[in-house]
């Protein structure tokens, strides 16, 4: 809940693109000095859109935590598309409540943005989880034949 308060947070006036901008130029011109407002421009949407993906990344993956309980070695579909589906009610809160703030823009292609992130997340987990379950098979396997 407190990363979904982190998130909402996020859509406020002090991270419009205005803000975020004017933080990042000044990183930017202190670390490489001066940038062609063109670069600069593809620089701060690139960073901006890939901080949906990784905040709704990281809500998917603690959604996901929550309904996984103590269940550490399960891996249930329900679970990912519970956590998918709050990611995505989440970004859609976030973009209604973004087009009424002055300073920020309203768009379902950030809708979308948000759930590919979730959905690259629970994706990873669950490859982690096959990688992982078929590790802990192949374990008396190895066992067995050195024993």
């Amino acid at each position: 809940m407190v990363w979904t308060a982190v998130v909402l947070i996020a859509s406020t006036a002090p991270f419009s693109a205005e803000h975020t901008g004017t933080i990042l130029a000044f990183v930017i011109s202190n670390i490489f000095g001066s940038i062609d407002p063109s670069r600069f421009a593809l620089i701060h949407f690139l960073v901006r859109k890939s901080a949906h993906l990784t905040e709704y990344g990281i809500l998917a993956l603690f959604f996901f935590r929550a309904w996984r309980g103590d269940h550490f070695f399960n891996w249930r579909f329900a679970w990912a598309r519970q956590a998918w589906a709050m990611c995505i009610a989440v970004a859609a809160t976030d973009e209604f409540h973004q087009s009424f703030v002055g300073s920020r823009g309203s768009s379902l292609w950030d809708v979308a943005l948000d759930a590919a992130g979730g959905a690259a997340v629970l994706m990873i987990v669950w490859l982690h989880w096959k990688w992982a379950d078929s590790a802990r098979a192949s374990e008396p396997a190895k066992q067995t034949a050195s024993g």
